[in-house]
């Protein structure tokens, strides 16, 4: 059975395709390197512009790419990855920075970030009592999930028990699911502050402070271990012989011992 074969212009006639766009070379991604050095550029310059900003700015420097051409070029890229979008956060009240009258009633916590001496950053989770200002619990690693929260708070919870009230910020970690559902399930009701308004939570952002210029501004640590072990050798001397000027001039432990009389709570033998 001889075979039959379709000439180009048959050929061309049967998908639609003009016979110069046949002959002529395909110039591959080698017609848009000029279009994707000046996106490159610009993106480099301005990481945070959208699409729309890069083509208006590319214009103005005389490109004269149309948008479809230079959008393209742009989804090639994979530059028009959709961001996350911010989530919106409800109303929070506004609520009064007091001293609690007894010790446990009201704690506060935040992070801080650090970084080791080879360069890998690490977090702290700062628990304190805003009653007498006793540094209750640093947890140092390089992740610290709501999951792990709720770990911590667990060992606090048979350690010495757990607050009524937990005042943050809106972390990610305290907004997590099944912390939320933890602490509701405990008892311990969270008191998040307005977002922005970190004097909202000042017995702690001035905790943070001290922390940092006492300890960590001080040292390059070359690992966790260190951090760990400088913490834990810290905030025993915090707690037991720094003298504060918010308790006149008594160290937390001080503090507690001269005021328990004075509260509901009664110090265990």
């Amino acid at each position: 059975m001889a075979e039959h074969r379709l000439s180009v212009q048959q050929s061309c006639r049967c998908i639609g395709l003009s016979r110069a766009a046949y002959y002529r070379a395909s110039q591959g991604r080698d017609r848009d390197a000029k279009v994707i050095d000046a996106i490159n550029t610009m993106i480099d310059r301005h990481p945070r512009w959208g699409f729309w900003k890069t083509y208006k700015a590319l214009r103005r420097n005389g490109h004269g790419w149309n948008h479809k051409r230079v959008y393209r070029v742009y989804c090639e890229l994979k530059l028009n990855q959709q961001r996350r979008a911010k989530k919106r956060l409800p109303q929070r009240i506004k609520r009064p920075l007091l001293v609690p009258p007894r010790p446990d009633q009201v704690w506060s916590a935040d992070f801080m970030s650090d970084m080791l001496h080879a360069g890998k950053r690490f977090r702290t989770f700062n628990v304190i009592d805003d009653f007498n200002r006793e540094a209750v619990h640093i947890e140092i690693d390089t992740s610290i999930t709501g999951k792990r929260l709720i770990r911590v708070f667990e060992r606090l919870r048979l350690e010495r028990g757990l607050p009524d009230i937990l005042r943050v910020d809106n972390g990610p970690e305290f907004l997590s699911g099944e912390f939320v559902a933890w602490a509701e399930a405990t008892g311990m009701i969270i008191q998040y502050i307005q977002p922005g308004e970190p004097n909202q939570n000042a017995y702690i952002e001035r905790f943070n402070r001290t922390f940092r210029n006492e300890l960590l501004d001080l040292y390059l640590f070359r690992n966790l271990g260190e951090v760990r072990e400088a913490t834990y050798w810290w905030m025993i001397e915090y707690n037991e012989q720094r003298p504060h000027d918010s308790l006149a001039d008594l160290t937390p432990a001080e503090y507690l011992s001269k005021n328990a009389g004075n509260s509901i709570f009664q110090l265990s033998t």
